[in-house]
């Protein structure tokens, strides 16, 4: 495993920090800071995986076409009032 020292102006240390604690969860394994270990935190938030919309499966269940028929959209706008 790499190691990386930094040396930081004691006014930014803070700022670092955040910055370090704020990568992608597992790329820092420990930080120190004047011998001190910091907890790396864990990830918050986890997005589900979802199956992505595509264009052409939109259009499939809309008929066949990308663009409504004159007729079909003021059908729709109507329907929304």
């Amino acid at each position: 495993m790499q190691e990386i020292k930094l040396l930081v102006q004691e006014q930014n240390v803070e700022t670092v920090l955040t910055i370090l604690e704020n990568l992608k969860s597992g790329l820092i394994a420990e930080m120190q800071t004047d011998g001190k270990t910091l907890k790396t935190k864990t990830a918050q938030y986890q997005p589900k995986a979802k199956s992505a919309t595509r264009e052409e499966n939109r259009a499939a269940e809309q008929g066949g076409s990308k663009y409504l028929s004159p007729s079909a959209f003021k059908k729709r706008l109507h329907a929304k009032k």
